[in-house]
C-alpha cells in the first residue's frame, strides 16, 4: 500500500515537472512540432498531446497546428496566465522594473507593484543577485535620483496588501521619529516619491517622502482602506507638499492667457482670469529667492502685485544678472 502511494506521488511529481518543462519550451520558441517536443521531453507524441491538454485546462492558450507535421505554439490569451522565468530572466525583469520606476514614463507605480509581486516570490539567491546589481550600478549625478528600491518595493507591497506600515522617518527639519500608518498611494513627482497614508498616531492624513523613510519589519496587520479626501490623488499630494507648505506667498499678474500659464506651471495653481491675454496667479515657496529664479524660467512677462518678499527677491536677482552681464561686457 505504502509503495503504491509512493509510486503515485512520484508519477504526479514527474508529470508536474514535465508540464513545467513543456511550458518553458513553449515560451522559448514560437513553434514546435509534436516530434520535437516529444524528443526534448523524452516522451511519446501521445503524452505531448495529453500534457498540452492539461496546460490548456490551467489557462495557457496553446494553439495546435493540424497535419502530419502538426505542432504547437503558445498564443496570446484573454487573460494572462502565470509566466515561467529562469533565473537570469527573473533577475533581468526585476532590475528592469526597478529602472523603470525611476523614470517619468507614466508607469512608475505599476512598475513598483509588479516589482513587489516579483520580489515576494524570488528565491533568496535571486534577491541577492538583484541587490548586487543595484549596489554595483552608478548613475550620472542629476540624471536619476538614487532610489532605495527595497523601500519602494516594501511600501508598494504594503499598499497592495492593505497592511499597516511602520517606518522611521526624518523630517525636513532633521528630526527623527517612528510613524505607524495605513499606506494608501504612492505618487511620483519629478525626482521624488511620496507616500499618502493615514497616520495612526496623529489620526489624520499625512504625506511622506519615501527617500526619508526606513521601513521596519512587516506588521502583518490588515486595514480597511479609507476614502481619500480628494477626487484626484495626485493633485491632493502635490497640494500637500507644495502649496500647503509654502512659507512665502505672493500674487503676480501674468501677461499671458490662462491656458498658457496652466501649461507652464508644473503644479496646481489658483488662476484668476483678467482678460483674454492676462491673468493673476497665486504662487509660493519656502524661499522667495528660489521662487524668483524659478519664475524667470517660465519665459513669461509678469508683475508682482502682492508680495514684498518676492519683489525684493526679483530685485536681488536682477542686480546679480546685471553684474554678470557687465562683467562679460568688460571682458
Amino acid at each position: 500500500m505504502v509503495s503504491a502511494i509512493a509510486d503515485m506521488i512520484g508519477d504526479v511529481l514527474e508529470t508536474s515537472a514535465r508540464l513545467l518543462e513543456l511550458l518553458s519550451l513553449l515560451q522559448l520558441k514560437r513553434d514546435w512540432t509534436s516530434a520535437e517536443l516529444a524528443g526534448r521531453l523524452k516522451v511519446s507524441t501521445r503524452t505531448v498531446r495529453a500534457d498540452v491538454a492539461k496546460l490548456r485546462s490551467l489557462g495557457y492558450p496553446v494553439d495546435a497546428r493540424p497535419g502530419v507535421a502538426g505542432g504547437y505554439r503558445l498564443a496570446a490569451g484573454t487573460a494572462m496566465p502565470p509566466l515561467l522565468l529562469d533565473d537570469d530572466e527573473a533577475v533581468a525583469v526585476a532590475v528592469g522594473l526597478g529602472a523603470v520606476a525611476t523614470q517619468r514614463l507614466g508607469v512608475e507605480e505599476t512598475s513598483l507593484t509588479a516589482l513587489a509581486k516579483l520580489e515576494q516570490v524570488l528565491p533568496a539567491r535571486l534577491r541577492r543577485r538583484v541587490a548586487a546589481v543595484r549596489e554595483a550600478t552608478s548613475v550620472v549625478p542629476g540624471a536619476r535620483p538614487p532610489l532605495d528600491l527595497s523601500v519602494l518595493g516594501a511600501v508598494a507591497a504594503a499598499i497592495r496588501g492593505n497592511e499597516r506600515l511602520r517606518f522611521g522617518y526624518t523630517t525636513s527639519g532633521g528630526s527623527e521619529g517612528v510613524r505607524h500608518t495605513e499606506p494608501q498611494r504612492l505618487v511620483s513627482w519629478g525626482a521624488i516619491w511620496y507616500l499618502l497614508a493615514w497616520d495612526l498616531d496623529r489620526d489624520d492624513w499625512r504625506v511622506f517622502r519615501v527617500d526619508r523613510m526606513v521601513v521596519q519589519a512587516p506588521t502583518g496587520v490588515r486595514f480597511q482602506p479609507r476614502a481619500i479626501p480628494a477626487d484626484n490623488v495626485v493633485e491632493y499630494v502635490v497640494w500637500r507638499v507644495s502649496k500647503a507648505a509654502w512659507t512665502y506667498r505672493a500674487r503676480v499678474l501674468v501677461h499671458a492667457p490662462a491656458a498658457t500659464v496652466v501649461a507652464k506651471f508644473r503644479i496646481p495653481v489658483d488662476i484668476e482670469v483678467v482678460d483674454e491675454f492676462t491673468c493673476q496667479v497665486e504662487v509660493g515657496s519656502d524661499h522667495p529667492d528660489r521662487l524668483a529664479l524659478w519664475m524667470t524660467q517660465l519665459d513669461l512677462d509678469l508683475e508682482v502685485i502682492d508680495g514684498d518678499e518676492l519683489a525684493a527677491a526679483f530685485e536681488r536677482l536682477a542686480t546679480r544678472l546685471r553684474r554678470a552681464a557687465g562683467g562679460a561686457a568688460t571682458a
